[in-house]
């Protein structure tokens, strides 16, 4: 039984000897690895890009659900009224149909940028009175003075903020579709003419067209 008991405790002492070992010779190569020059290399460097907030702004006026008969029954779909601009003389509308709504406003944002009329701002209002008229729908807008806001509602009222009016008065008759409301008032903001072009046609400067 000694013999055993002398046996074992020599191997304990073996084996935590080698364990004393492996672990030394890992710190050595640690240390190794340490002290070994670290190869200059050519470091990309990684540029953060910043989103920009974009100058056009959109605003959705209406969305719709609309039917269509077919052979087979009815087939449903989304129309979206979108109004793009921004606030700086340049808006248009866009309208299209999909069967998603995210898809139709998608769709009708890339339509209103392709539809774009300038508008001819004459400090912060427009320059004259002028009437618009699409369908059985027609909007009247009037220049105001400083202060006044925009007194106008609906698709009317985004037509002309997005546009950057900021002072007017706008009154909407015959149809109160939000699509007849929207195209009356580009109408009438794609007809206006500036003093300039006016006094050009008279053939009169500005100034003298002023003081008369």
């Amino acid at each position: 039984m000694e013999e055993n008991k002398e046996i074992q405790e020599q191997e304990v002492v073996e084996t935590v000897e080698v364990v004393e070992e492996t672990v030394n010779q890992e710190a050595q190569e640690e240390v190794k690895e340490e002290k070994k020059p670290q190869r200059k290399g050519r470091r990309r460097k990684i540029e953060t890009v910043e989103p920009t907030e974009s100058e056009w702004k959109e605003q959705v006026v209406q969305i719709r659900r609309v039917t269509k008969v077919v052979k087979g029954g009815k087939k449903l779909s989304f129309r979206a009224i979108v109004i793009v601009g921004n606030k700086k003389g340049m808006v248009g509308m866009g309208v299209a149909k999909a069967a998603e709504v995210i898809i139709a406003i998608q769709k009708a944002v890339a339509d209103a940028r392709k539809n774009l009329v300038s508008v001819p701002l004459f400090n912060a209002t427009i320059p004259h009175m002028i009437t618009g008229r699409s369908g059985a729908g027609s909007v009247i807008l009037r220049p105001a003075s400083k202060g006044t806001g925009v007194i106008a509602g609906g698709a009317v009222r985004a037509v002309l903020e997005l546009a950057g009016v900021e002072n007017i008065l706008s009154k909407s008759l015959g149809s109160k579709s939000p699509l007849n409301a929207a195209n009356a008032t580009l109408n009438a903001l794609k007809s206006l003419r500036t003093f300039k072009d006016v006094a050009a046609v008279r053939g009169i400067s500005v100034k003298d067209m002023l003081q008369k």
